[in-house]
């Protein structure tokens, strides 16, 4: 048995006139009704979840190991320079620790030899300046952007010409 409705349009408004709004029951308020702050839109932030921290500060996490990171290039670059002898020790203990945490890669490096503590202190304070005044955070966020909105694009001009299989208005499938 097959059942259909019919829905008369010219019944339906998005306006309801006076007439009709004065003796109905409504299952929602209308919006004037309902709202009893200011007309001005809030805006919320989104929820990401099982995230455990925020986002921002798992990316501020990857920006403290990459200025790590980018401290032992330019000490190395430095001391390639002016003391090749403290280039090789650096070199050497770079061979054996791993740079994946910048705090733990300074610590031993503190710990290895007096030496080598003087060569953790340069990179403290180098990664210290560089996070503060060289790093040019407002185009980290205008490339960043453009990276996402490129990318978008050209994966959804992908898609396109993939399932319609029309590419440069020419037919490319049979």
């Amino acid at each position: 048995m097959e059942y259909s409705t019919a829905i008369v349009f010219s019944q339906l408004s998005l306006f309801p006139s006076t007439l009709q709004t004065e003796n109905r029951t409504y299952l929602f308020k209308p919006w004037k009704q309902r709202t009893s702050q200011s007309s001005r839109f809030q805006c919320h932030k989104m929820y990401v979840p099982g995230f455990g921290t925020s986002p921002e500060s798992t990316a501020a996490q990857h920006l403290h190991h990459f200025f790590n990171f980018i401290a032992v290039k330019i000490v190395a670059a430095q001391l390639q320079s002016y003391n090749p002898e403290a280039y090789e020790e650096l070199r050497e203990f770079l061979d054996k620790h791993s740079l994946s945490d910048g705090d733990k890669f300074c610590a031993d490096l503190m710990r290895e030899s007096p030496r080598h503590k003087d060569l953790a202190m340069r990179i403290l304070e180098v990664r210290s300046a560089y996070c503060k005044d060289d790093f040019e955070w407002d185009n980290l966020k205008r490339l960043a952007s453009k990276m996402v909105d490129d990318s978008n694009k050209k994966l959804m001009t992908d898609y396109i010409v993939h399932t319609s299989c029309i590419a440069d208005g020419k037919q490319i499938c049979n």
